[in-house]
């Protein structure tokens, strides 16, 4: 009996109403329309929503034979505060919607390992099924009432169910290579570690490296690459010890914690990889393949040197995909026979591709760009023909979106940069208007920049200009010698020099939209998440170019860094070189603690902060509050680093358009419900509170 035969037994699984998982077909004809939060949130997502992320695991997974492939839709869903999911499979000769396989499930996020503990981050983890070897079905994970287990659906769409009964999250799975056997893993003596954790409290927890206080009391689980594998004999739905066979190939289907140099490996063993001449993570990696004879080629061009995302093999040709121009702004295929001095170009382009699989004779990935949300395609791997596979968020080809202008320059470090200035859609040349920085990537689709609060066309429609910047590469790239990343953060923050050239590149895109008529010098604002609002504090500290200012996270400072980080940050910064609490030195924090300088920060400053990291904002809050300044502070319940929850991330959208708006623009929503806000803003507003009148640095 084959395993598809068993799995025509599964019983059907009642599914959550997310009837429009698969978008309805739209009429074109219809005038264009404003854009709503609703439209960005309920965004059909593809593998991770966050177009900056190139390194993380690719969403599709292709068919044995080439001719399908599979990939989980996501979408949020404003009504229950939850997404709806689905398995999908799409025939890649018949483009077109995908055929949905099985529905719901709960939001996976990922899990981060920080200083040897498992720390949640709220951003989506990118799930990807796993054929089996017969192509008949698809294992994949899905949550559900707060628990990730295993689950199989049959590929023609006749059932799907769970395989895992888990009391804690199954983190990977696998096929064993006859597909007799699902194999899947959790952390090793995963719900011993919590029963053990709680049996220490009925004592009381011992405060040490495991606490991280901005979090909660309870200490963190410490981090295991060691697994609890588990086999499912797939006829008989038998348990069974897994082999070392069975262990090796689910450990070969963990994704790794940090990045690595893609390679690629034929059916005989020939291999083509990214290799760095230096230990330095920062060095540009050079692509080098074996040859016939398993000699070593090294491909001594330009283009095969830094920036390569993904490496294929075509026959004897060796493909691959890699990020360059300006500030790495654009994206080219190549393709490389190993008696040739150069590739050949087989595709250039701004578009974004992510998640590119080969199968056959054709790549498969999502394309996006700037204006247009992200769409499954192929790509010919000889002629870079692409064609559109499945469009998910076909409703956009009838919104309004504001004009989009590539600006380019170089900070005072000579790094290169560059920014989307996104204008009003019924924008007059000529006019100059108030902008709002967002911050600190660019790729692909604007959205609200990085961490996604800061709602880019939305903005644009209220009539401001928006600078949505990329970085430039860092600061620490100066230094090749540099071994390990932890060395790199160090030299990036010795005498703050990252934060000068993040503040350079951010100030001198100001001044280019400035100079060019687009922005009033004036309303200028700044947002940030993350390390994006480490520049905006940094800004607010060290420049008088800011109007208002808007961060998601918030703050390093001189007692937050040694208290509610906890033990294990505080060591690690200092580490890096920062002072212990006792030390009282004011000369290292002088340039970068919003506490220590606000009696002389004046710019209004609106925080909207996850329940799991506020903590870490009440030193510069309370500093900033007893001063008498502009600021304001919320915080979102069993949130975390990024927002996940539609309801918050509407109210985050919804309450950053009113900021700077009120400053900005002296605009003011007449909903009565928001009385209460407008009435706090202007008194924040009064007569004893002065407000700047700041003007770009030049």
């Amino acid at each position: 009996m084959s395993a598809f035969a068993i799995l025509l037994a599964f019983p059907t699984v009642a599914h959550a109403r997310c009837d429009d998982i698969i978008p309805a077909p739209t009429s074109e004809t219809r005038p264009k329309r404003p854009i709503t939060a609703v439209d960005l949130i309920g965004l059909r997502d593809i593998g991770d929503p966050d177009s900056a992320s190139y390194a993380g695991p690719s969403p599709f997974a292709v068919s044995p034979d080439g001719s399908r492939v599979a990939y989980i839709l996501n979408r949020a869903d404003l009504a229950t505060n939850g997404y709806c999911r689905a398995l999908v499979v799409n025939e890649l000769r018949a483009p077109g919607p995908p055929a949905v396989l099985d529905r719901g499930g709960e939001l996976i996020k990922i899990l981060d390992v920080q200083r040897g503990f498992y720390l949640p981050s709220g951003a989506t983890r990118t799930i990807v099924p796993r054929w089996s070897p017969d192509g008949r079905a698809l294992a994949y994970l899905r949550r559900d009432n707060g628990v990730t287990q295993a689950w199989v659906a049959n590929a023609d769409g006749s059932g799907a169910r769970a395989v895992s009964h888990s009391s804690i999250d199954v983190d990977v799975l696998a096929w064993s290579q006859d597909g007799a056997r699902l194999l899947f893993g959790s952390r090793r003596d995963g719900a011993a570690a919590d029963a053990a954790i709680d049996r220490e409290g009925e004592a009381g927890w011992l405060y040490d490296r495991r606490v991280s206080p901005e979090i909660s009391a309870r200490p963190l689980t410490p981090a295991t690459d060691e697994l609890d594998v588990v086999a499912v004999e797939v006829q008989s739905g038998r348990t069974m010890v897994a082999d070392s066979v069975d262990r090796a190939a689910l450990q070969a289907a963990i994704a790794p914690d940090l990045p690595a140099d893609p390679v690629a490996v034929t059916a005989d063993g020939r291999r083509a990889w990214a290799e760095r001449a230096v230990s330095s993570p920062l060095a540009p990696a050079r692509l080098k393949a074996t040859g016939r004879n398993g000699e070593t080629v090294q491909c001594g061009a330009a283009a095969c040197a830094g920036g390569i995302l993904s490496i294929w093999w075509d026959g004897d040709a060796v493909l691959f995909l890699r990020r360059e121009g300006w500030d790495k702004g654009d994206t080219a295929l190549y393709r490389w026979s190993m008696d040739a001095r150069a590739p050949g170009t087989v595709l250039r382009t701004d578009d974004v591709f992510h998640g590119c699989v080969k199968a056959t004779t054709m790549l498969v990935c999502t394309r996006e760009n700037s204006l247009t949300p992200r769409r499954v395609v192929t790509i010919d791997v000889v002629t870079g023909a692409v064609r559109e596979i499945f469009n998910p968020n076909p409703e956009f080809a009838g919104i309004r979106l504001g004009q989009v202008v590539r600006l380019r320059w170089r900070n005072d470090l000579g790094l290169e940069a560059w920014g989307d200035l996104v204008l009003p859609p019924d924008y007059r040349a000529g006019t100059k208007l108030p902008m709002v920085v967002v911050q600190y990537h660019s790729d692909g689709f604007l959205r609200g920049g990085t961490g996604d609060d800061y709602p880019i066309y939305l903005f644009a429609q209220r009539g401001f200009a928006v600078l949505s910047t990329e970085r430039p590469t860092f600061f620490a790239a100066a230094f090749p010698k540099l071994k390990t990343w932890y060395d790199i953060n160090a030299a990036n923050q010795k005498n703050w020099g990252e934060r000068r050239s993040l503040l350079s590149s951010v100030l001198t895109g100001v001044s280019l939209a400035v100079d060019r008529g687009f922005a009033d010098p004036a309303r200028v604002g700044i947002t940030g998440l993350s390390d994006g609002a480490s520049t905006a504090a940094f800004a607010l500290i060290n420049t008088r170019a800011f109007a208002a200012a808007a961060m998601s996270t918030c703050c390093m400072e001189p007692n937050t860094t040694a208290t509610y980080g906890g033990i294990a940050w505080a060591d690690w910064l200092r580490g890096m070189g920062y002072p212990p609490a006792t030390a009282n030195d004011r000369t290292f924090w002088r340039e970068t603690s919003l506490a220590q300088n606000a009696a002389r920060i004046d710019t209004p400053l609106l925080l909207q902060l996850a329940d799991n990291e506020f903590r870490l904002a009440l030193e510069a809050f309370g500093a900033l509050r007893e001063q008498r300044k502009p600021v304001e502070m919320y915080v979102y319940p069993d949130e975390y680093h990024v927002k996940w929850q539609p309801v918050h991330r509407r109210a985050v959208y919804e309450r950053n358009l009113d900021w700077f708006s009120f400053w900005l623009q002296h605009h003011e929503d007449s909903d009565p419900a928001k009385a209460a806000q407008y009435t706090r803003w202007r008194a924040l507003r009064s007569p004893g509170r002065s407000t700047p009148q700041p003007r770009p640095t030049r």
